[in-house]
Parts: structure tokens; sequence; C-alpha cells
């Protein structure tokens, strides 16, 4: 399937770029993280037990919804932007009304990724390079602190890293490379995606 079908399938609509430009020069322009490349990822990658799945910067809720829809486990889209929180809203209720419920554990936050507080539920977090290598190592740093006080497994996912990511996070002795997946007819070393573990 191609990406326009596969959004008619799960009755939401991703496809496309942002408009403008991001209003913090820290943060990214979006990009919606193509469905071919999630489908690789789950050929490899099996999410811990109990998974509390956070899409940080998640656009218009592709991956959010996507991973509902598989694997019918909690998600949480965090997005700081106000028009694209809005579309990833109208996104989960076109979700849902297509597959006849009210209600299911997916959930969109428009807010700043590092003003989130992390629950100590929260396990797998996924990151399509949302932000500036700064933003990002505050994150890290939060949920290592989150660790510390809630020990269990967690996973990092790197979908396309930059190598500012990818350094960061090879320096640090919490973490192991649990996969490194190179994804099919792609060129560029960067078109993966890397798996990084906490074990508990």
């Amino acid at each position: 399937m191609n990406e326009q079908q596969y959004d008619k399938l799960l009755n939401i609509q991703t496809v496309g770029f942002q408009y403008g430009f991001p209003k913090l020069a820290k943060y990214h322009r979006y990009e919606p993280t193509p469905y071919s490349g999630l489908e690789q990822l789950f050929e490899k990658y099996e999410m811990p037990p109990s998974t509390r799945f956070l899409d940080i910067g998640c656009g218009k809720g592709r991956v959010p919804i996507y991973i509902y829809d598989r694997f019918r486990i909690p998600v949480i889209g965090i997005e700081m932007d106000q028009k694209f929180f809005a579309e990833a809203e109208h996104n989960a209720e076109q979700y849902l009304r297509k597959i006849k419920k009210k209600k299911a554990p997916i959930q969109f936050l428009n807010i700043i990724a590092e003003t989130y507080e992390i629950k100590k539920h929260d396990n797998v977090f996924f990151f399509f390079n949302p932000f500036s290598i700064h933003v990002f190592r505050e994150f890290i740093n939060l949920l290592f602190e989150s660790f510390e006080l809630y020990p269990r497994t967690i996973d990092i996912i790197l979908y396309y890293p930059s190598p500012d990511y990818m350094h960061f996070l090879v320096e640090e002795k919490m973490l192991e490379c649990y996969l490194n997946i190179k994804l099919r007819y792609e060129k560029n070393e960067n078109e993966r995606i890397v798996v990084f573990r906490i074990n508990e």
C-alpha cells in the first residue's frame, strides 16, 4: 500500500508536509513517518511488556494511530504546533468512527516536549528528529531521571537518526544499541531505524 491507501485504511489524513516554519527555531519541520518504515521496524522489533508508546513530535498523529491500530496499546502523541495538534485530534476522531468505538487510549497533548512529565508506565519513545540536539538531550535526561525513580525497560526509537542524536546516545553508558535496521530501498546511511534500550 502507498501512503494515501494506508491513510484511507485508517480513515485519517496525514499525507503532506508542514505549512510554514515552526515558531521555535529549535523545533524542526514536520514530515510524516513513512508507513513502509513502520512496517519494517516491526518486522524485527518487539516492544517490551505493558508498553505505553509515545511519539515525540507527532504531527498529525499518524504514528500513534498506526501503533494503536496494530497493537491495541495505549499511545500518546506530543505536538507543540496547535494546527497539527488539532489535525491529530480530528484524525483520532475519524479513526474511532472507522472502528466504531467511542473511546480508545489514544491521547494527544499540545505541549512543548521538554515540559512533559514522564510517567512511570511510559516506556517506548519514538523520535523522527523533531527538534535540536539541545532539546533532545534535555528530554533524554528527563527520561534517565524517570528511570532512576521507576526502573523499567525503556526503548528509544530513532527514525532516520541525526548524527547529533546518535553521537549523544552512543556515549551514554546507561544505553545499549538494541537494534539497527537498515531500511530497504534506501541509500543514505541515515535512512535507518535505531533502537536504544535502557534495561531494568
